[in-house]
């Protein structure tokens, strides 16, 4: 046995041990001395993982279904903003306090443009 257990197996992996489990069954006279290598007892444990693998689905549809309302509502949140934001601008003037209140930078304090000399005027 592994002794790091804490990873998922992969697809390939768990497809052997289903069909180690299938070729199991077809064996006559397989009776092993370990109670959980039965093959009972194997069938059980892959019944639960076939359960638990459905409920990883149905979370991952429940978690994808739930990220794109979040998507949603940022955008249905956002899009005002940047219209609310606008008005300001357009009411208030781009260079009034209450541009900078609400996060925007003021006309007044972007950096100026300077203009450099060239080397022939001077």
């Amino acid at each position: 046995m592994p002794l790091r257990q804490d990873y998922l197996l992969t697809t390939a992996v768990l497809s052997a041990d289903r069909s180690t489990l299938d070729a199991l069954q077809d064996i006559a006279g397989y009776a092993p001395h370990n109670p959980e290598h039965e093959v009972a007892a194997l069938r059980e444990r892959e019944a639960a993982l076939r359960q638990a693998e459905l409920n990883t689905e149905r979370a991952r549809l429940a978690y994808e279904a739930a990220r794109e309302l979040q998507i949603q509502a940022g955008w249905d949140f956002h899009n005002p903003i940047l219209g609310a934001r606008a008005a300001v601008v357009a009411q208030f003037g781009p260079d009034s306090l209450a541009v900078s209140a609400i996060g925007l930078k003021r006309k007044s304090d972007r950096k100026r443009l300077v203009r450099r000399r060239s080397s022939a005027a001077a």
